[in-house]
């Protein structure tokens, strides 16, 4: 039975492991992307993970899902940011089948979590498919009629930049914003609190960091209700370690998306949690290298 490497890029960790022909998780394991040291130096550490498992034998493929724009065709970074200097450019593709003899197979982060749900997770049998992911930023997967939306250059759903009324999505509904506002009224700096401790501060009844939490599910919910506008999804999936928390944002997320969509668009949506969490990158990588393979 036929082993495949799925290595999931992102700007912390990469994550990786082996997958068997039905996506069975035969091994899992991460470490520091170090992205810092640049785009050359995290293609060798993506080489050298790859490596330990194509040398063993019985590798059929290669999936990678990666951060930053890409031409999956080409298998290729049109963009990054400068979080990872000179990862533009690089083609993972041609790299890996050239040091390995396999074929390889690329997407974007983003896009392989979005597919992981849409194969078989939270958007399982929905053929129109909206998923949202929230961290430090905030990206975007479209499944439109079961097929993956990536417009003329690769970049649609790069929401993030969505202009909200004189800011960036990113920059009023991301766990970054979350943390800049409540450090901001707390007259705290930044790097005294994280997404984790706003939750734990809360659900002690923190006044600020309830308002705040609030405050980002109502930003949340305009944007979804936005970009929901223009898709007509079926299903809106919500990932990112910040949506786990059903009790406190989620729930408020639900209602304000309701609050800024017309019922007759809302009551034909669901809003649901990501299921694969922390495998999607490497499950969506897996799915998509199998479309390419079948």
């Amino acid at each position: 039975m036929g082993k495949y490497v799925c290595i999931d890029i992102g700007g912390t960790a990469i994550k990786y492991g082996l997958l068997d022909e039905h996506a069975a998780l035969l091994e899992q394991k991460e470490r520091p992307t170090e992205a810092m040291l640049g785009g050359q130096a995290v293609l060798e550490k993506v080489k050298e993970t790859a490596g330990q498992y194509c040398q063993a034998g019985g590798v059929e493929g290669i999936c990678i899902s990666t951060t930053g724009m890409v031409d999956p065709y080409r298998g290729s970074i049109l963009y990054a940011n400068e979080n990872m200097p000179a990862y533009q450019g690089i083609c993972l593709k041609e790299e890996m089948e050239h040091a390995f003899g396999v074929p390889c197979e690329v997407e974007n982060d983003v896009n392989c979590a979005g597919l992981a749900e849409y194969w078989n997770g939270a958007a399982k049998e929905c053929d129109n498919v909206l998923c949202l992911t929230v961290g430090t930023g905030i990206g975007a997967c479209a499944i439109l009629n079961g097929k993956l939306l990536r417009g003329a250059s690769f970049s649609a759903c790069e929401v993030g930049y969505m202009d909200m009324g004189g800011a960036a999505f990113e920059e009023v509904a991301s766990t970054t914003a979350l943390v800049r506002q409540v450090a901001k009224k707390k007259h705290e700096e930044i790097f005294c609190w994280n997404g984790k401790k706003i939750f734990e501060y809360a659900e002690k009844g923190d006044k600020i960091c309830l308002e705040a939490l609030a405050k980002m599910a109502d930003w949340l919910g305009r944007g979804i209700a936005n970009i929901c506008y223009v898709l007509n999804p079926e299903v809106v999936v919500l990932g990112g370690g910040v949506m786990q928390r059903e009790s406190i944002l989620t729930s408020h997320v639900r209602g304000a998306v309701n609050r800024h969509l017309l019922p007759v668009i809302s009551s034909n949506m669901r809003i649901e949690l990501a299921h694969h969490h922390n495998m999607a990158g490497m499950l969506g990588a897996w799915y998509y290298y199998k479309t390419m393979h079948p």
